[in-house]
């Protein structure tokens, strides 16, 4: 059974903290907004889905701690509270997505009670944890039938349960065909610099008897060109209206090589990922990150002292390069001049109800 990352009891927010995976298994307890802003920015937990349940944690305890008369002086505090929370991480959508989720929720409510508010918030962070778990399933279910039995799958970073509130995008896949009785196999790259494939990716699947192979990021072109490869299932965080991606660094190489080879490249993400206000993935904010955490790593220098680094977390895969789009709707495809737009936009998002 895929673990739940973050939880909420008795008035706080739990994580597991996944910068300690897979050697140690702690808990992080969080009851105010700041706590848990540091702890999106910090990486104790990531993964765009999860970061966006975080969020919502955190508009309900900042909103909890307001001292305010009334909704007019309320409303510009929370306001604040969100523009902290949305500066931790500027690629992943669903952290702003769920920020406006809030906030809506608030200004439709502004004629009741400050309490009421403040609970009903806190209600909709729950409701937002319990419906991204539905979502992953509903999506692996979906994006399983483009998985064949026997299938050798290839898999970048980590977009399992612990980059959302339970069962994964590309791992919930992954899960669902595994389930299925298909016999699949995975190869999980290492994801240099923070190793997600090879500490959280390869901690799911051996928890769940995933049969998996862990191999460096620079030999899945190798694995492709010697035919073991059968198709490559990513996540994303964030997706333009044309179906252009933000990953993580070096999904665009995996893309590139798949289209080398004639291999199906598929993104799995919930349809809060897409965002619709961005016509290509041209004006996707691309995070840039510490260059320690290129030089070092568990304390050892890796790099000579003074050598200039670059770190982007993340690059953008043109839509032209994708086969397929799995959401909770369903499968998305592109049109013929490999542009999503026309498949995206006659979809409402169902996890966007009218709060």
């Amino acid at each position: 059974m895929s673990i739940k990352p973050i939880q909420y009891h008795d008035g706080k927010c739990l994580m597991i903290d996944q910068r300690l995976l897979p050697g140690r298994e702690e808990w992080r307890e969080y009851d105010d907004y700041r706590g848990i802003a540091e702890a999106i920015r910090d990486m104790v937990i990531r993964g765009a889905p999860a970061i966006g349940v975080a969020a919502a944690f955190g508009v309900a305890f900042g909103a909890r701690d307001i001292e305010a008369a009334d909704f007019e002086e309320f409303y510009p505090e929370l306001e604040a509270v969100c523009q902290l929370l949305a500066s931790t991480r500027p690629t992943a959508v669903n952290l702003c997505w769920a920020l406006e989720r809030g906030k809506r929720f608030a200004r439709r409510h502004h004629g009741i009670p400050l309490g009421d508010i403040r609970k009903g918030l806190l209600d909709l962070a729950v409701k937002m944890a319990e419906e991204d778990e539905r979502i992953n399933r509903t999506l692996g279910r979906h994006g399983h039938r483009l998985i064949p039995p026997g299938a050798r799958i290839l898999t970048h970073c980590n977009a399992g349960a612990l980059a959302t509130a339970g069962y994964g995008t590309a791992l919930g896949v992954i899960r669902a065909a595994f389930e299925a009785g298909k016999k699949i196999s995975v190869f999980a790259d290492e994801t240099r610099p923070w190793l997600q494939g090879a500490r959280l990716t390869a901690w799911e699947l051996l928890r769940d008897g995933i049969p998996t192979t862990l191999i460096c990021d620079n030999a899945a072109g190798h694995l492709m060109a010697c035919g073991e490869v059968d198709c490559v299932i990513v996540g994303a965080d964030r997706i333009a209206a044309n179906g252009d991606t933000a990953n993580k660094i070096g999904t665009y190489t995996l893309a590139v090589l798949c289209k080398e080879h004639g291999l199906p490249f598929f993104v799995a993400a919930p349809l809060s990922t897409i965002d619709h206000s961005l016509a290509d993935g041209s004006s996707i904010p691309i995070e840039e990150r510490s260059r320690e955490e290129v030089i070092r790593h568990g304390g050892v220098e890796l790099a000579p002292a003074g050598i200039a680094v670059r770190n982007p977390a993340f690059d953008v895969t043109p839509a032209r390069l994708i086969s397929a789009i799995i959401t909770e709707a369903g499968i998305l495809r592109p049109d013929r001049q490999g542009d999503f737009g026309l498949s995206i936009k006659p979809f409402r998002n169902p996890s966007l109800p009218d709060e």
